[in-house]
């Protein structure tokens, strides 16, 4: 039995059939639309979706370690297997990218090494940006592994960035006036503070964890507010996003939070069908932690 204050989902195949009759199974269509969350192979489905068509690629991709997703495992390979399989799903989601279209790959330090240099081949790199993801296991012999990368990348030098959409709240420590007034800060009930232009570094995140009504029980699940960000900077209402690798569905949940589209991608029914819950849950609450008025708030410091 879970506490009562543990909200993570984590029901079993077994109770999964009313959430994957919400979902679209690639036998019974021959077109992809705009909100489906597919169940199925990424190779078969994307020959579903029409070419030039996405506004935004989220893509969080198995990292190149040995991994079991609830029944389908990945199995750690040598870098040049690893480099191959990248290269192909890379080279058939660039096929359906607007040439005004944004990307973000995840992956953690080792395979940053071989999807760096794959993305900056067949992309305009932009950016790296690291994140702590706080948890991680100890090691005797090195350095705990607590840090993640998102590669930002573009398919032309037209591209949407939102730089007012994903400003940081920041708590001002020194407070400069000018003539008496606050000096690029906003004196409040709660305290001083300031809009900041966000940086490469984000150490605002918070991992899901179990009294999180996003969490699931997924074991490499990325947090909403991670994801938000990279949907506010890179896109606009209306547009389409797709993610080929979506797990439990945090990028459909926030594109459905935020006002976009989605098209996701998930083999595992388990997790679609997770994911359907949560888009059910994302009709009457959008909230997003640490995310409120069209700020992102420093990590746990949300005024009361």
């Amino acid at each position: 039995m879970k506490s009562a204050r543990n909200k993570t989902i984590d029901f079993p195949i077994e109770q999964a059939d009313k959430y994957l009759k919400k979902c679209v199974f690639l036998d019974e269509i021959t077109a992809v639309k705009n909100n489906d969350f597919i169940v199925g192979d990424f190779y078969s489905a994307i020959e579903k979706i029409p070419s030039e068509s996405i506004d935004l690629l989220v893509v969080d991709p198995p990292y190149n370690l040995d991994k079991n997703f609830h029944g389908n495992r990945f199995k750690k390979t040598n870098d040049n297997d690893y480099e191959k399989y990248t290269e192909t799903w890379l080279k058939l989601l660039k096929s359906k990218l607007k040439k005004t279209a944004s990307l973000y790959v995840c992956c953690d330090w080792k395979s940053s090494l071989v999807i760096g240099p794959l993305i900056n081949k067949h992309f305009i790199l932009r950016n790296r940006i690291t994140w702590q993801r706080e948890k991680g296991r100890g090691a005797k012999t090195n350095w705990k592994n607590s840090m993640e990368d998102v590669y930002f990348a573009t398919v032309s030098d037209e591209y949407t960035f939102n730089l007012k959409d994903v400003m940081v709240k920041r708590k001002v420590l020194a407070p400069y006036k000018d003539n008496g007034k606050p000096k690029d800060w906003q004196e409040t009930e709660k305290g001083r503070f300031r809009n900041t232009c966000p940086s490469n570094f984000w150490n605002d995140i918070a991992v899901p964890y179990w009294s999180m009504a996003e969490n699931t029980a997924h074991p490499t699940q990325k947090p909403e507010k991670l994801i938000a960000k990279l949907l506010l900077a890179s896109s606009n209402r209306g547009d389409v996003v797709l993610d080929p690798f979506a797990g439990s569905g945090t990028t459909a949940v926030v594109a459905k939070k935020l006002g976009r589209n989605y098209i996701a991608i998930e083999q595992n029914k388990l997790y679609c069908a997770w994911a359907q819950k949560r888009l059910e849950n994302a009709e009457t609450d959008k909230t997003i932690q640490g995310y409120e008025d069209g700020i992102f708030w420093e990590k746990y410091s949300k005024p009361d």
